[in-house]
């Protein structure tokens, strides 16, 4: 499973939080500057996209949820503390405990 990050400066303790819930990589984007975000195109094998909101410009916020809608790839809205990020992850992705998340991640590349 591969995850997009936008938002955030520090994000260590979230990558490894999401690495033990199965992502295998994990792109960050910060998203600070107003001209360097919106100019990126998601990267194919993105599974999910997950956006810190704290310190988020607001027209990448919404330039990034509408290509995952196009997209059909989950959007997951949250505060950048590790566990807002753990709560909101579990539930979108639809993960009722860690042995779940592995059975589904493992095939998946």
């Amino acid at each position: 499973m591969s995850v997009l990050i936008i938002g955030g400066d520090q994000i260590s303790s979230i990558s490894t939080m999401l690495k033990g819930l199965g992502a295998q990589t994990i792109n960050h984007w910060d998203a600070r500057k107003k001209s360097s975000a919106p100019k990126k195109k998601v990267p194919q094998d993105t599974d999910c996209i997950l956006m810190l909101t704290s310190f988020l410009n607001h027209n990448t916020m919404l330039k990034y949820k509408n290509e995952a809608k196009k997209k059909n790839i989950p959007f997951i809205c949250a505060k950048r503390s590790v566990s807002c990020v753990y709560e909101e992850y579990v539930k979108i992705m639809g993960i009722e405990n860690c042995d779940q998340c592995y059975a589904n991640c493992k095939g998946k590349k």
